[in-house]
Order: C-alpha cells, then sequence, then structure tokens
C-alpha cells in the first residue's frame, strides 16, 4: 500500500491544521499555550503562527500575563476568513442563517417560498438577502448546505423524489452550484436533524441511534445513525418509514392503491401516504385520533378545516389536560411504538430520538410512554429521547456547512495569500 512521504510541506500542512481546529475548540491561545498542546517548539509553533497570520487566517485578539517579560500574544482563528450558509426549506417556509468559520451565527432570514416557486430563484433570493443583511461578501461564502424533505439521491446529490417540493428534481443541484458559484449540498432534512442531536442534544453519547420525524405538516421520516454516520441506503432512501407496514395500518392493496410514491392522498392541503406507518401517525391521522378523545374538532371528508398548527395544538391541549388527557396521549404513543419497534428489532440501535413539531407538542413524557409501548411489543427495548436541539434541521445544515469549509479552508493553508 502506497502512502504519501511526510514531507516538510506536508508536515507543516498537517501542524497548520492542528493548530486551526485546537484554536476553534479552545479559543484563543498564546504561542506557548498552542505548543503545549500540539506537542510542537517554540520555534516550530512561532513559524506556525507567522504562517497563519501571512494566510489571514489568524490574528491578535490581546494579551495574557505571565511571570516575567512582556505579555504573550494571545492568537486566535479570524472569524471572516470564510462564512457558511444553511437553509432548511420546506413547503411552507424557508429558515436560513450565515456564520461565519468560528460558527457564530451573524444572520437569519424568514422567506415564504410561495414568493419564487424555481429553486434556483428561491435559494438565490434567499441567500443573497441573508448575506446583504449580515454584509457579508459573496465571494467569502464558503458552503452552503440545504435541507429539504425528500430522497436525496447520493451519486448525484439531487432531490430524486419530494412529496412537497415538487420542483425541486435532477439538474437543481448543478444549477445551484453554477448560480451561487460556491460549495453547495443538498442533504435530507430529517438527516441533518439528526446531524445536530448527534453533535449537541439528545444523541450526543450514542454511536448507534435513529431519530423518528413526526412533522406536524403530516411527514413521517427517520434517520439512522450507524458508527456516527449517517446512513443513506443504496438510493438514498433508508429511512423511508412512513412507507414501513405495521399492525393497524393499511397496505397499497388494502386503499385500493399500487404501490409507490403514488400511493398519495390529501391532508390538510398537503400530500400524505395513506397507507404504513404514516397512515398511523401522520398529521391527519393524529388530529382524527385527537377528535375521538375531545381534543379536536373532527375534520371533514377530504382536506381538514385548518393547517398544521391543529394537531400541535390538540397535542399540547392533551399534555396540559393531566389526566384527562393520558388516553389520547398513549394512544399516540403506542402508535409511534408500532414504529419502534419494527425498526429496533432490524437494527437494534439502543437510541431512538423523537423529533418533529408533533413529538415536542406532546412533551417529554412522550418519550417515557414510547419507551414502555415498545418495550411490550419488540425484544429489544430502547432507551427512547425526545429531541433538545431548537430549529434541528437548520442546525445540521450548518455544522455540515461548517465541516466542509473548515476541510477546505484547513486542508489550503499553504496556499499563496490573498490580494
Amino acid at each position: 500500500m502506497s502512502r504519501r512521504p511526510g514531507t516538510p510541506r506536508l508536515l507543516r500542512q498537517l501542524n497548520d491544521r492542528a493548530a486551526l481546529e485546537l484554536l476553534l475548540a479552545s479559543g484563543p491561545m498564546t504561542r506557548t499555550q498552542l505548543g503545549r498542546e500540539t506537542g510542537l517548539s517554540k520555534v516550530t509553533a512561532s513559524q506556525l503562527l507567522a504562517r497563519l497570520e501571512e494566510r489571514e487566517l489568524v490574528h491578535v485578539v490581546g494579551s495574557q500575563a505571565g511571570g516575567r517579560g512582556p505579555n504573550a500574544a494571545l492568537y486566535a482563528v479570524v472569524p471572516s476568513s470564510a462564512y457558511v450558509a444553511a437553509l432548511d426549506v420546506s413547503a411552507t417556509g424557508v429558515s436560513a442563517a450565515v456564520a461565519d468559520i468560528t460558527g457564530q451565527i451573524v444572520g437569519e432570514i424568514d422567506i415564504d417560498p410561495t414568493d419564487a416557486p424555481d429553486p434556483v430563484e428561491l435559494v438565490h433570493t434567499t441567500v443573497l438577502k441573508l448575506l446583504e443583511g449580515a454584509e457579508v461578501p459573496q465571494d467569502r461564502l464558503s458552503a452552503c448546505v440545504i435541507g429539504t424533505p425528500g430522497v436525496v439521491d447520493p451519486r448525484s446529490g439531487d432531490v430524486r423524489f419530494s412529496f412537497d417540493l415538487h420542483a425541486w428534481h435532477e439538474g437543481v443541484l448543478a444549477a445551484l452550484r453554477a448560480d451561487l458559484r460556491s460549495a453547495v449540498t443538498i442533504q435530507n432534512d430529517v438527516n441533518l436533524a439528526a446531524l445536530a442531536e448527534h453533535a449537541e442534544g439528545a444523541a450526543e453519547d450514542a454511536s448507534d441511534f435513529v431519530l423518528m420525524w413526526l412533522g406536524s405538516g403530516g411527514g413521517v421520516g427517520m434517520a439512522i445513525v450507524l458508527d456516527d454516520r449517517i446512513h443513506t441506503g443504496h438510493s438514498g432512501g433508508a429511512g423511508e418509514i412512513g412507507y414501513l407496514p405495521v399492525p393497524g395500518a393499511p397496505l397499497p392493496d388494502d386503499v385500493g392503491l399500487p404501490g409507490g410514491y403514488q400511493s398519495l392522498r390529501t391532508a390538510y392541503g398537503r400530500p400524505s401516504l395513506a397507507h404504513g406507518f404514516q397512515a398511523l401517525v401522520g398529521a391527519q391521522a393524529i388530529i382524527e385520533l385527537a377528535a375521538e378523545h375531545g381534543f379536536a374538532d373532527r375534520p371533514a371528508d377530504g382536506p381538514g378545516p385548518g393547517d398544521a398548527a391543529d394537531v400541535t395544538a390538540a397535542l399540547s391541549a392533551a399534555r396540559e389536560a393531566g389526566s384527562a388527557g393520558e388516553a389520547f396521549l398513549d394512544e399516540f404513543a403506542e402508535r409511534i411504538a408500532r414504529g419502534v419497534a419494527s425498526v429496533c428489532v432490524v437494527l437494534d440501535p439502543g437510541l431512538v430520538v423523537l423529533g418533529g413539531e408533533m413529538a415536542q407538542a406532546a412533551g417529554r413524557d412522550l418519550a417515557r410512554r414510547v419507551a414502555e409501548a415498545a418495550g411490550r411489543i419488540g425484544p429489544n427495548a430502547p432507551e427512547v429521547a425526545l429531541g433538545r436541539v431548537d430549529g434541528p434541521v437548520l442546525r445540521g445544515a450548518l455544522l455540515s456547512a461548517l465541516q466542509q469549509a473548515r476541510e477546505e479552508v484547513f486542508s489550503s493553508t499553504l496556499a499563496p495569500p490573498r490580494a
């Protein structure tokens, strides 16, 4: 097996990268502290900092009093050396944020997606407004990660299919990269939420877990993390749990429909599966269950009378009702547990994180209810936790973009300085 030789240039690049990562993780440090933490000599640490200063990647941000002699300079990463953008795109809204290379958010914006139905126009408008509001030059944008519902093809990087975003299709990614002139990545929204929970939330200490997403817009999804990595599957469709056949849910033939993505019906004006797991725990199914328990008005035939707020309001009302809401919440949890137990029989992840607006509305006690119900169904009783990250899709997109930008910046520390 061939190996890259340990040339002085490569060793300098590795040392520079280690120093930058340390400064990002630990904050400002003196030359002596940096040398001690990296194992470098004072001379090597001084040369390293001089190179990074010349590249405008680090700068002096203060000084630290020591023993005898002058105060030692404190070095930190230059925040403006690169910026990243993150977008959470759904059929009902777009949330976006821009952050500098340190991860500090410097601008946020919300956009109505109906103002620009074309994906390229929508992202272009959002990113330019975001950068303009934060006074960030577009040429400093190093990476942009977009979270969308639907299946993302792991080979092309394009959205292969989405219930809600029909205009997102093959070719959109290339058009976005050409338009923004920067690295653009499209990722499944639930996978991004799992990245956020893994980095900062309920799954911080778990190498293997699944995130079950119960969205108020009707969608049900799942992300699978194995050995600290998102498992997307051969076609990108791993985690499409809405199709999972579970007890109590009809099969495609039962509702007179063929299998596949065409097996849809309308719920609250948006598509929803008429069979499989989503037929039990989708927003329309839960609002109907809430009506049976007196926590919502029974929907009329066809689209429901309200919007996604109805189902979260019903779940919140049941939680606040105390004992009067127990039966509704228990049945909600039992339905979720059918999907959880089915997944655990196959993957045995040890931890299941519940995310999405419906899970949050039902409250932290939902995790206990689901764990107890899943334990009664299958042999692999998992730990169940409620997601802890606020806005996990956007946060996951931001973390993914930062990882990409830092890889680019840290891998090019020996390039000539900017003119």
